[in-house]
């Protein structure tokens, strides 16, 4: 979870665990019927195939969504995302139509999932897997995350200004640590590197001690097969793996030990069993998608990282990292707001040690907080962020360098959480400190929904910023891609990559409204293209220019219509665009726009005519 990383990022995931058996219910054994809205080439599972997510047709997905939800961090939920089964859909229905997603990072906890040394409660993993399917029904895919801050609430009294989430009490009982105390903490993220019992418990659980680690494994082995057992075959189609691991960090280091080495030689072994878990639980067709220190690339706390002594992961592996600009939520080391291609640099390393390590990533957590001193900074910061997921090039430079895009990032905001504000958690179990506000743990304040008075769930944050365009499936290689989504600051819009004045006639057609332009190289897939079509992308006043052809309010989609629009599965009423095409090995291109109104057939020529002698000679 992010926060006030901002000095010192903070968390490390607390999950530990031993044995302890468990009888998962037996499996439903008919498929699913197909999903509401679903097509044919629907529901099929991803695997990692050539540095790229890729669907069963042979497809590139990208994955967009959030983590749901910190409320798996608080107790008064008892370790679930939410209070019942339909708030998760309600949730779920809300993140695809409001918030653009079509995945999700599913919290779990290991604290709830085994409350009793060697004994898994099957009841909350009974509960876990109803709120999880909520989300798989709605079209959305999960990877679940046994989440932890701080090693474990259970290092904290009573009376603490900060509070933890993730391992047991018997867990923590185990260890005897002292009292603890984080000296002038001004963010809770400076528990992980100045509490000493947050120290010493992270130092045990990587050196196994008392068995912690083992005991974990077993946990995390039988929550595993529980999923599996109790989703259907359709269902479990759609979990893409699981995140073994929430910011991983050492705690103390050995002697002569450094961040490198301790990756070498304690994350990356824990790694590997966890990876042999997978596979004991029927989840080996499934990547683990691994995190390296926490820190490895933070802007103001850093050190060396980024799994560089793994050797090639492959596709059983994910290289899964996270991303808080700790500067901007400092509120002194960068007084300004962000600007276009803040962050290219920062995910352009995502993209290299994914590509050096043969696997492909995902940044399972960005954001910034909503409230406070540096709550002003947010449009910008995630602008310039879901920015950098597009493409690596700034926006000042994509229509001239557009091949140097490099591949769409897959990311998880932080976070989705309908009870923002709405909270009643006893902090550390002291009635005296009831939390309500933000997200009711450590003064975060990171949601982008919430709901209203009258139970409807609402955007925190301007949905021109977070119902985005992306190609959440390719029938190819992405050579390109980027969305001007002209969010907004306040009452000032921010356009960071204007269609330039070279191209008059795509200019003209765009005018002042949202566009995107994706090119890609075909791969024979016989599945089309899909891009997501934002709220603000009525089907009707949609425009596509494409070397497929010129549309103004795309048709219904059919097997023989090349530019056709349709809605995405799950019945959550979202809708995607679809580009078909047969052919393997040409490039091909599109921009979708909502900035022209019945636009001309001579304009609509002219614009493809531009386009196309723009991809000539800026891709070939």
């Amino acid at each position: 979870m992010p926060n006030f990383r901002a000095r010192l990022l903070a968390v490390l995931v607390v999950l530990c665990g031993l044995c302890g058996f468990l009888t998962a219910a037996s499996a439903p054994s008919v498929a699913a019927a197909a999903f509401t809205d679903s097509l044919s080439f629907d529901g099929t599972p991803l695997t990692v195939s050539g540095g790229r997510f890729v669907d069963a047709g042979g497809r590139e997905v990208v994955l967009r969504g959030y983590n749901v939800s910190g409320e798996t961090k608080l107790a008064e939920n008892s370790g679930l995302p939410f209070a019942s089964v339909a708030d998760a859909k309600k949730s779920a229905t809300a993140l695809r139509a409001l918030g653009g997603g079509n995945s999700v990072r599913f919290l779990l906890s290991w604290a709830y999932a085994e409350p009793v040394k060697g004994q898994v409660d099957t009841a909350y993993l009974a509960a876990a897997t109803a709120q999880m399917r909520a989300f798989l029904d709605a079209g959305i895919r999960v990877y679940p995350d046994f989440h932890q801050d701080l090693y474990s609430r259970y290092l904290f009294n009573s009376g603490s200004w900060y509070t933890g989430d993730g391992a047991p009490a018997w867990a923590v009982a185990l260890g005897g640590y002292s009292a603890e105390s984080c000296g002038i903490c001004f963010v809770w993220g400076q528990n992980i590197t100045q509490n000493g019992a947050v120290k010493a418990a992270q130092y045990d659980f990587w050196h196994n001690n008392y068995g912690l680690q083992d005991y974990f494994l077993a946990t995390a082995q039988k929550t595993m097969a529980y999923i599996k057992a109790n989703l259907t075959t359709e269902e479990f189609n759609g979990v893409l793996g699981f995140d073994p691991y929430n910011e991983p960090y050492a705690g103390t280091y050995d002697s002569g030990q450094a961040s490198r080495t301790w990756e070498q030689n304690l994350l990356w072994p824990f790694y590997v069993k966890f990876r042999a878990r997978m596979d004991a639980a029927g989840w080996t067709d499934k990547p683990a998608l691994v995190e390296p220190n926490l820190f490895w690339n933070g802007n103001v706390s850093k050190e060396e990282g980024g799994l560089l002594d793994a050797g090639t992961l492959g596709s059983r592996y994910v290289f899964n990292t996270h991303f808080y600009d700790q500067k901007a939520i400092s509120g002194i080391l960068m007084w300004g707001n962000a600007a276009d291609g803040q962050y290219v640099s920062d995910f352009g390393t995502v993209r290299d040690r994914a590509s050096a390590a043969g696997t492909t990533a995902i940044v399972s957590e960005f954001g910034h907080p909503l409230n406070g001193s540096t709550a002003g900074k947010a449009p910008t910061v995630l602008k310039a962020m879901y920015q950098a997921l597009d493409s690596r090039v700034k926006g000042a430079s994509w229509w001239s360098t557009p091949a140097a895009s490099g591949p769409v990032l897959s990311g998880s905001q932080w976070q989705w959480d309908i009870y923002n504000g709405r909270h009643h958690e006893l902090m550390n179990g002291n009635a005296d400190k009831v939390q309500t506000s933000g997200d009711g743990w450590n003064d975060e304040d990171l949601s982008a929904v919430r709901l209203d008075d009258s139970g409807t769930a609402t955007l925190r944050q301007d949905a021109r910023l977070l119902d985005r365009i992306y190609p959440s499936a390719t029938a190819g290689t992405t050579v390109a891609f980027t969305y001007e989504d002209r969010s907004r600051d306040g009452s000032t819009t921010l356009t960071w990559n204007p269609v330039p004045s070279t191209l008059p006639n795509t200019a003209q057609l765009v005018g002042s409204g949202q566009y995107s332009v994706l090119v890609w190289r075909s791969n024979g897939a016989t599945a089309p293209t899909e891009l997501h079509l934002p709220a603000s992308f009525p089907t009707a006043s949609t425009t596509v220019v494409s070397d497929l052809g010129t549309v103004y309010g795309p048709p219904a989609y059919t097997t023989s219509t090349k530019i056709a629009a349709a809605a995405e599965p799950g019945g959550t009423g979202s809708r995607r665009l679809l580009l078909s095409t047969t052919d393997s090995g040409a490039v091909h291109y599109a921009l979708v726009t909502n900035g022209a109104t019945s636009p001309s057939a001579t304009l609509l020529a002219a614009a493809r005519s531009e386009l196309a002698a723009w991809v000539a000679s800026k891709v070939g």
